[in-house]
């Protein structure tokens, strides 16, 4: 396959990490990596545009790369044109990143209430503006987008989006074959992919939504053409995924199939890491608690025992109770399946009348930006 240009940026193979809130931060994605052997682009995790702006402390750290990483990537989210063009300057000037990628695809309700994330493709004439901005002060960083289908079946705004995004000078583009109504229920729409692909020939498409495999991204390719895929859910527990992802795309068999205990190693590894980089044990430790149920999946551990490790809070008491699993296990059959959300309520949070014209951006204000970055 040939490989993903991102600017300047080889991407190959073409596998990229999904920007996730909460999820892909440092360490995280140093696993990814770690288990990629380098290969691949590793995405941080949403960062608002005002709050990179206004240097709010917890977003500088959210920003904070490792040396190894390269190229550095930048997921920003914002509303406000003017406030995006600025976070981008800032970018630029400081040297943060080395990449910037644009959230329009985000449904949850936090984010679309206030016009964001899969609602703006909507309002067309923002979505450019916002785009404008970005790319026109971006300099030599490549510019790239995720999105949805659009808003729900009767608000499908890709095909519009995507055309609106290569007149304005974005690299590539990443589309999670879903309506923001769905969030994350239901079957990926792979025909969409397609069907941009088909639409905007000039620059690379990426492909999401329903890869829990290194196959299910080989089927991807080959099914919609689209020059590489994004994973999200799929790495969750599962950071090996991104080796298995490098192999099949090199045209190799092996496939990571880790037994109980090099699953707990995993474990131990990416509670150290977030510790290590949090500045602190015990509160690594927890926010490591809401990856204990995707790592585990598929094994037989017990109720009981998940939930020590879920409240677990110091490394130590990590290793006792995973020392008390039958650590012998063998991966277990069927256990690459959905992970993470998988509920669709069909509804999404708007502003009032968003709905009502396309073309109308009136009471869209720096007011809607969020003022945190990630989860």
């Amino acid at each position: 396959m040939t490989p993903l240009n991102i600017g300047p940026h080889v991407v190959q193979p073409p596998v990229v990490l999904a920007p996730m809130a909460g999820i892909t931060n440092a360490p995280f994605r140093t696993l990814c990596r770690e288990f990629s052997g380098g290969k691949g682009l590793f995405v941080s995790e949403m960062i608002t545009t005002r709050a990179l702006v206004e240097r709010n402390e917890k977003t500088m750290q959210l920003i904070h790369f490792d040396a190894t990483e390269t190229p550095r990537s930048i997921q920003l989210y914002g509303v406000d044109p003017v406030t995006v063009g600025k976070a981008v300057r800032m970018i630029v000037d400081e040297d943060l990143a080395d990449h910037i990628d644009l959230n329009f695809g985000c449904p949850v309700p936090k984010v679309t209430r206030k016009g964001g994330g899969s609602a703006l493709p909507y309002k067309r004439p923002l979505l450019r503006a916002i785009l404008h901005e970005a790319v026109g002060n971006a300099g030599d960083l490549p510019v790239t987008m995720k999105m949805r289908k659009g808003i729900d079946d009767d608000h499908i705004t890709f095909l519009d989006a995507g055309r609106i995004a290569v007149d304005e000078g974005v690299t590539a583009i990443a589309l999670h074959g879903r309506t923001a109504a769905q969030h994350y229920g239901g079957t990926a729409d792979w025909d969409a992919i397609a069907r941009l692909k088909e639409h905007v020939p000039e620059i690379p498409v990426l492909g999401n939504g329903d890869i829990w495999s290194a196959d299910d991204a080989l089927r991807m390719v080959r099914e919609t053409g689209c020059d590489g895929v994004v994973v999200g859910r799929g790495c969750l527990g599962r950071p090996w995924l991104f080796g298995d992802l490098v192999a099949a795309f090199e045209g190799r068999a092996e496939r990571a199939a880790p037994t109980l205990r090099e699953v707990a190693v995993v474990m131990r590894r990416h509670a150290e890491l977030l510790g290590e980089w949090i500045g602190d044990e015990a509160r690594g430790v927890i926010d490591f608690r809401k990856h204990v149920a995707w790592y585990l999946k598929g094994f037989s551990t017990g109720g009981e025992m998940r939930k020590k490790l879920a409240v677990s809070s110091s490394l130590a008491e990590m290793d006792a109770h995973l020392s008390e699993l039958d650590l012998d296990q063998p991966w277990p059959e069927g256990a690459d399946g959905p992970r993470g959300r998988t509920s669709g309520n069909g509804r999404v949070v708007l502003p009032d009348g968003w709905l009502k014209d396309p073309y109308d951006c009136a009471g869209i204000s720096d007011e809607a930006e969020l003022d945190t970055s990630g989860g």
